[in-house]
């Protein structure tokens, strides 16, 4: 393949990634490494459609006036992420602003933003958020389309499950499917030409092969880790008279909950379930949970000796018991990325060393003759319509 094609499908592969990683960023709630904003509520920093570069919250670092931050609103347009400023830091949390409006998010009936509603920040460089003009809006026009066309599916199969990303991930992976037959189909038409060429192909590389096969692992295993977990928010009232409702505390007491991290897979889990506000303890904070299992931690919440409404919050970690965990301890200690790193790189290391250890290298000869230059796909496949 010449340069000029390989950079021409580099910069085809990377368009689809961007665009695929903002649509599945508001399918998951959560920003993968891009994000955008619909209204014109942050102007003239950022208008309609614009996207941005958004800092994960776990690696982004402080957070203080000036920062630009998207996070999980309560009230803002029903609910749902909201990027706008901070702009002022409280005792309870932060102060939201969008820079077109004339009144903060909170004067407005949104809660304070506290560390724990906060997904992402997004870059600055010298005091200027780093702007990709009109990136949302090619994002927001791919989403429709394939929002319609799960609908369509949905309704034409009777099928619900093909709707949200369940139904996104089903799609994807049978659009593979009928591309790779249409593909097969193709080509072995073309082995019964008598234009054929008998050169042997050089085969596909075992190395693309299994690295192929360790990225949908790690994908998967990714998943695993990250999807069940999260934060847990308790909306507290500390109230001057006991209650026995769990979430209505008297001032200055505190109240036990149990937390239960239950492990729908049959892969063992180790789960980190710590504060991420004031007036919340953990105890046990580490929890290993067997095979479709189900272990509980308790959670004691305690009630603010000013009367009012509370939001506490815990946050979990988890992640694949394939490490010891006293490896799994000193990396989550680091950083609670770390073992999600380690354990990514284990398990495709380990793809890619076994499948080269038993395969020796060799080439993969997927089709052993035609090494002429192949068209498009979509232009065999009109050949095979119109011949």
């Amino acid at each position: 393949m010449s340069i000029k094609r390989t950079l021409s499908v580099a910069l085809q592969v990377a368009a689809v990634l961007v665009v695929l990683s903002l649509v599945v960023g508001q399918f998951l709630g959560q920003p993968v490494l891009l994000s955008y904003v619909e209204t014109g509520s942050m102007q003239p920093t950022l208008d309609p459609g614009d996207g941005f570069i958004a800092i994960p919250a776990q690696i982004a670092g402080g957070i203080g006036p000036g920062d630009i931050v998207t996070f999980d609103a309560q009230e803002i347009q029903g609910g749902g992420l909201t990027t706008h400023r901070v702009v002022e830091e409280t005792e309870r949390g932060y102060i939201t602003r969008g820079d077109n409006n004339p009144f903060t998010d909170q004067d407005g009936g949104e809660p304070v933003v506290q560390d724990a509603d906060v997904v992402a920040k997004a870059l600055q460089v010298g005091g200027g958020v780093v702007v990709i003009p009109h990136l949302g809006t090619a994002a927001m026009g791919f989403q429709s389309a394939l929002q319609s066309v799960q609908t369509q599916l949905a309704v034409t199969f009777g099928v619900r499950s093909l709707q949200g990303t369940q139904g996104l991930a089903y799609i994807i992976f049978g659009l593979s499917a009928v591309a790779y037959a249409v593909d097969w189909y193709l080509t072995a038409g073309g082995r019964d030409r008598e234009t054929r060429d008998r050169s042997r192909d050089d085969g596909t590389s075992v190395l693309a092969i299994l690295g192929t096969l360790a990225l949908v692992l790690m994908a998967t295993a990714t998943a695993a880790m990250i999807v069940p977990a999260g934060t847990q928010e308790y909306g507290v009232v500390s109230a001057e008279f006991e209650s026995e409702n769990p979430t209505v505390i008297e001032s200055g007491t505190s109240h036990e909950l149990e937390y239960v991290v239950p492990n729908a897979g049959i892969v063992p889990v180790y789960a980190y379930v710590t504060p991420a506000s004031p007036g919340v303890n953990v105890d046990p904070q580490r929890l290993s949970v067997g095979s479709r299992g189900e272990a509980s931690t308790t959670v004691t919440l305690s009630a603010p000796d000013e009367t009012g409404y509370y939001r506490l919050f815990v946050v979990e970690h988890r992640y694949l018991a394939v490490l010891p965990p006293g490896i799994v301890d000193e990396l989550y200690g680091v950083h609670p990325w770390v073992p999600l790193v380690a354990i990514n790189g284990l398990l495709g290391g380990g793809v890619v060393a076994i499948g080269l250890l038993l395969l020796r290298g060799e080439p993969a000869r997927i089709r052993s003759r035609d090494s002429r230059e192949r068209p498009p796909l979509h232009r065999r496949l009109l050949r095979e319509l119109y011949k």
